[in-house]
């Protein structure tokens, strides 16, 4: 029997669609592109490679947000018209076909209206991401390295740009803490859900006695800003230490002394990059960084967001935002959001967005209601 309320999902879809390009107002979009097309055309853009990069950048993430806009247009067009033939002559072959272009609309428009939702000050910014491991001892160090490895997975899964800027390795397994930057549209806005303290329960594979055992990681977030004139760092502010990258367990293979370590002194806030090949390069990364979480202070002084852009995260008991449970059940849940899984090996390879959309919406809540 062929499926006669397909249109009526369809007619839903538009309006949804309608709605999102309302929000997006494409010709914003499109003047933005005229206006970065016509500054990445200048002939001497490369000579300050810096801000080429960042116009250019600024261009691909904008043409791509139109292109994707674009594509869905032309699906819901297309998709139009095969339901149309298919209802026209009973084709139980097209109908199948459109039903599973209809899920496919449905999940990219889904993701879409999600994004939309992202209209804070930094949320358009990459982000710089840190993973600490909190109380718990090995499991704890073990259970930052793989929510480490989930976001690398996620990220990769995406095409988006991670760097790994900074990696402090336990001594016996794990990792202390970690830093990595992820380049991407919206990167801040989408992955600012994840910063809070995150809970592991299992049968601890560093526990002899086999028993179970709780652990915990705090994940920060916060937005790159873009290289400004508002942030003067004196020199005496600061102090630079300079010292010997370090691997698992401690190993020191084929390594120079080039990792930087920036103190900012007046706050105390320290930012190290061992992951350039240069000691001037993995200055250059750890000044940027500084620079972000700096101007980030500062802009929180002044408008009070800092519990809302980061938190005071402390990856203890008491304060965790999701639980990761592999004994004696398996589920991931978010316990602000309710939303849950019951595959946690998935959802260490990375597969995450439903949380990360469950996360944005739920933050959204307030506001609306």
């Amino acid at each position: 029997m062929l499926d006669l309320d397909l249109n009526d999902q369809i007619a839903a879809l538009r309006t949804t669609f309608a709605d999102i390009r309302q929000v997006v107002d494409l010709d914003r979009l499109r003047a933005d592109i005229v206006d970065l097309s016509e500054q990445a055309g200048v002939p001497d853009l490369w000579d300050d490679t810096d801000k080429a990069q960042k116009i250019t950048s600024a261009l691909s993430h904008r043409q791509s947000e139109l292109a994707r806009i674009t594509a869905i247009e032309n699906q819901l067009d297309d998709l139009e018209v095969l339901v149309g033939l298919a209802i026209a002559e009973g084709d139980e072959e097209s109908a199948t076909e459109a039903r599973s272009e209809l899920v496919d609309l449905q999940k990219q428009i889904g993701d879409l209206e999600v994004q939309t939702l992202l209209n804070g000050e930094y949320d358009p910014l990459p982000a710089v991401v840190t993973i600490r491991a909190g109380a718990g001892g090995v499991d704890a160090a073990d259970f930052a390295d793989m929510l480490f490895r989930m976001y690398l997975r996620w990220a990769e899964q995406h095409k988006y740009k991670a760097t790994v800027l900074d990696t402090s390795y336990a001594e016996e397994a794990g990792i202390k803490s970690a830093t990595f930057e992820i380049d991407s549209p919206y990167a801040f806005g989408t992955l600012s859900v994840e910063a809070g303290t995150h809970r592991l329960v299992r049968m601890s594979p560093f526990n002899s006695a086999g028993k179970r055992q709780t652990s915990f990681a705090a994940v920060e977030v916060v937005p790159l800003m873009a290289e400004t004139e508002e942030v003067d760092i004196p020199d005496n502010d600061i102090r630079i230490d300079v010292f010997r990258s370090s691997g698992p367990g401690g190993q020191s293979v084929n390594t120079t002394d080039s990792a930087v370590r920036i103190t900012h002194l007046p706050t105390g806030i320290v930012v190290s990059c061992q992951n350039e090949k240069s000691q001037i390069q993995n200055r250059a990364a750890a000044m940027r960084v500084l620079k972000s979480r700096l101007l980030l202070v500062q802009r929180e002084q002044e408008n009070a967001k800092k519990k809302e852009l980061a938190g005071n995260i402390t990856a203890s008991w008491g304060d965790q935002m999701r639980s990761y449970v592999l004994a004696p059940y398996q589920m991931v849940k978010d316990l602000r959001t309710e939303h849950e899984v019951n595959n946690p090996q998935n959802v260490f390879d990375g597969d995450i967005d439903g949380f990360i959309s469950a996360g944005i919406r739920w933050r959204k809540q307030p506001a609306e209601d």
